[in-house]
């Protein structure tokens, strides 16, 4: 089965909004909503109602294995509840002013910034997984 990465944004609105990264399908499924969670609801959503819809009209429909991704500035915005810039400096090594223009969508990580941001991220996550309380 086919991977398709589906990549949650942020507006400028508020709203998070996902999209597939799939031009070779000939469907293109998105979703919105207030949270990244509603986002996902309604996307999820969205490719059932097109399947349902191509098999209704006796056309083949490509079942995708979707892949949720978020761009750096979305991520950075949807878990600043959890880490504030100081602590993301300290996790990712990338300073908190540099970590501020990303978050406003004033200046784009370059591809190996964004490498290094994930890379980072999985790292503490990993960290944090294997943490136990007696």
């Amino acid at each position: 089965m086919k991977k398709v990465k589906a990549i949650i944004e942020k507006s400028a609105d508020g709203m998070f909004s996902i999209y597939m990264d799939a031009e070779e399908l000939p469907y293109l499924v998105t979703g919105t909503g207030r949270t990244v969670a509603e986002a996902i609801e309604k996307f999820e959503g969205g490719y059932s109602d097109t399947r349902e819809y191509f098999l209704s009209e006796g056309k083949t429909f490509e079942e995708v294995e979707i892949e949720y991704v978020y761009d750096v500035a979305s991520f950075l915005q949807h878990y600043a509840y959890a880490f504030s810039l100081a602590g993301l400096e300290r996790i990712t090594g990338i300073n908190q002013k540099q970590l501020g223009h990303y978050i406003s969508g004033y200046r784009k990580p370059s591809k190996k910034t964004i490498k290094k941001i994930e890379l980072r991220i999985m790292e503490f996550s990993k960290e944090l997984s294997s943490v136990r309380f007696s």
